[in-house]
């Protein structure tokens, strides 16, 4: 059993593409055409770092309830987190491409971390070995 993929809400598929497979350097493991429920055109466009199994799911926002979502998915607490083996490197490597990251690195018992805001606004971990 395991994850496969979780779903970030986005306002512009190729904006959320952009971001994620510049920046922080992701895989785009497909952009497809798909249909709504009610059969209006919408896009399967999925991402995920190299060499991950878990990916992520960038949903264009369809209504109100969901527009409202962008950006506050987890109610403004960091509710995702990338992992990487050279934290400094992925870290001015963001930095430099335009990542926000909202507060500055710290080192804890497990390890480096900066929180980063994603194409949405919502809160990420950048985590690292200590």
């Amino acid at each position: 059993m395991r994850i496969d993929l979780t779903t970030i809400i986005v306002d512009d598929y190729d904006r959320a593409i952009e971001f994620f497979t510049g920046p922080l350097g992701f895989e785009l493991v497909e952009d497809s055409p798909s249909l709504t429920t009610d059969g209006r055109p919408k896009r399967w466009v999925t991402v995920r770092p190299p060499g991950a199994e878990t990916g992520v799911l960038l949903a264009r926002a369809d209504g109100e309830r969901q527009t409202a979502a962008i950006g506050d998915q987890v109610a403004g607490r960091v509710g995702f987190f990338l992992r990487v083996d050279d934290f400094d490197a992925a870290y001015e490597r963001m930095a430099a491409a335009g990542v926000q990251f909202v507060r500055p690195p710290r080192t804890e018992e497990y390890g480096r971390v900066a929180v980063f805001l994603d194409i949405s606004g919502n809160r990420w971990d950048l985590l690292g070995p200590a």
